[in-house]
């Protein structure tokens, strides 16, 4: 690369003629791309269990986001090398999928990249090794299967789908108040399931946070919060009974849709046209009020005119509700949401045992609760927290819950965590090696020892011995032949995780093993990188 001058003195670059640039091929573009990807994986091992560590990522406009989640960490990075693309991708799939083992799928192909890296360079093909790995996996899958535990529930009876979102949630920064968080989430998740279809839309699950007041004041409503107030100060805070019409349509004169133009050149006509628009605002009022009405949701805004009427009328209401919102009140409240005030029936009227206003501390902010639904299938969590980045990740964490337990009504397997199953499944793969008699014997024992590398990491980031740790878990679980012995990370005195209930879901662990192993036989195959300039 040189500096020039062209005739008018401007500076300019002179770089290397493309002929002269080198491109990585077969074996160095394949180290190449294992070194990115464990670049990555290298990234969110730290943040991987319940002692795991948090990041702190600044975006270019300058907003901070504190977490430990892996899909938030990748997502938020600028991410140029296309395979690192790869693993932020293989993140987001766990979490589109499952919704919690994010930072655990990313460590795992990083582990299986490690590995690999080690066959390759003691000759051995990348296919080989890519038809090694997808034999391990089947055989982990399998393992999984006959060591899984299924348990019963009901509506009533939900501790164990608390426990297994108490383990999601223990990682998390609102670990210290995990019970009362799981049993929100698994309350949430059961109102809305459909327990004959084994079926959950979390769309049913509103997640609202408001800055102030402690984690603790974190609650579940069996209805919707609305992030508004009463369109007029002077309206009741509290309808008991309500019968809401939720309207599309403003609360204002029909405008005509060409250019016009009104001259009033007398005082007269002025009366005129204005007893004109009160008529339109009185019909609008007395429509509403005809058919029953005792709340009105609008979407639109109206003006000061008709907003007084309906304070006369002793019709509360309220304005600027957003499109989502009011599906959610309409289906919560058993009411069809209007478009014109000509169609307003009273069959079209939600219903609501109580719609309420509060407020928060001594600000201004006020809410409105809408509770005791005809339909309860729509529910709020609303979370509180000292500032804004708490009750982001709150959110977060809440929605990996949410996700466990609806993973959990759809298939009722769980394995038992602290590293456990990996352990379990890494022991089992290697016993199964010695029955391949081809090279993928190798490949089938490198992934054995990819395996490890979870409860390693989770031994690690606690501060614990890793190697000494993993060494005397993997001697107990296989001289009591007992599956559930894990990494002690929260020092409680006994390595069984049956007696620590730390639980997770089967169907979740079983997605960590196969996506990795996917996305790992994706980049072994890779062995040319060739950019658009060099077509």
């Amino acid at each position: 690369m040189a500096l020039a001058f062209d005739e008018f003195g401007r500076p300019f670059i002179i770089i290397k003629e493309q002929e002269q640039k080198t491109r990585l091929r077969g074996l160095d573009a394949q180290k190449s791309n294992i070194s990115a990807g464990k670049a990555v994986a290298r990234i969110l091992r730290t943040s991987l269990g319940p002692k795991g560590m948090d990041k702190m990522l600044q975006s270019p406009d300058g907003d901070v986001t504190i977490t430990n989640d892996g899909a938030t960490i990748l997502e938020q990075m600028d991410v140029d090398n296309q395979i690192a693309k790869l693993m932020v991708e293989l993140s987001q799939s766990q979490d589109y999928e499952i919704g919690d083992g994010t930072t655990g799928v990313v460590v795992m192909a990083g582990a299986l990249l490690e590995q690999a890296e080690k066959l390759l360079e003691r000759g051995i093909h990348p296919i080989r090794v890519a038809e090694g790995y997808e034999m391990a996996s089947r055989i982990a899958v399998e393992h999984l299967e006959r060591i899984a535990n299924k348990f019963e529930f009901g509506v009533n009876e939900f501790e164990p789908l608390i426990q297994t979102c108490m383990t999601t949630l223990s990682s998390k920064i609102v670990n210290r108040c995990k019970h009362s968080m799981a049993e929100i989430a698994v309350k949430a998740v059961l109102a809305v399931a459909d327990l004959e279809r084994k079926d959950v839309n979390l769309d049913l699950i509103k997640v609202e946070g408001k800055v102030g007041g402690k984690l603790e004041d974190t609650e579940l409503i069996y209805g919707i919060v609305v992030d508004k107030d009463m369109s007029h100060p002077q309206m009741p805070k509290q309808i008991q009974d309500a019968n809401i019409a939720i309207l599309t349509c403003p609360f204002e004169p029909p405008k005509p849709k060409t250019k016009h133009k009104v001259d009033i050149d007398t005082v007269e006509k002025l009366q005129t046209l204005r007893q004109q628009e009160q008529k339109y605002f009185d019909d609008m009022v007395q429509k509403c009020k005809d058919v029953g009405a005792t709340l009105v949701i609008c979407q639109w805004g109206f003006d000061d005119e008709a907003n007084h009427l309906l304070m006369h009328r002793n019709l509360p209401a309220v304005r600027w509700v957003g499109g989502v919102e009011l599906e959610l009140i309409a289906i919560a409240t058993g009411g069809r949401i209007v478009p014109r005030f000509q169609e307003l029936t009273p069959e079209k009227l939600g219903q609501a045992g109580l719609v309420r206003e509060k407020s928060f501390g001594t600000t201004k902010d006020r809410m409105i609760y809408i509770e005791h639904c005809a339909n309860s299938r729509a529910v709020t969590i609303f979370i509180r927290g000292g500032n804004k980045m708490m009750i982001e990740e709150t959110k977060r964490s809440i929605h990996d819950a949410l996700c466990v337990a609806r993973n959990l009504i759809r298939n009722n397997s769980i394995v038992y965590g602290g590293g456990s199953a990996e352990i379990s499944c890494s022991i089992a793969v290697e016993a199964a090696a010695d029955k391949h008699p081809g090279v993928e014997q190798y490949a089938i024992r490198a992934f054995a020892d990819a395996l490890d590398s979870i409860p390693m990491a989770l031994a690690e980031n606690s501060g614990l011995q890793p190697i000494e740790t993993l060494s005397a878990v993997k001697s107990q679980q296989i001289k009591e032949n007992n599956p559930c012995c894990g990494i002690d990370c929260n020092d409680a005195g006994t390595n069984d995780m049956r007696e620590q209930n730390v639980f997770e879901t089967l169907i979740g662990k079983q997605q960590q093993i196969l996506l990795a192993t996917q996305v790992v036989k994706m980049i072994l195959k890779i062995d040319d990188v060739i950019s658009p300039s060099e077509y």
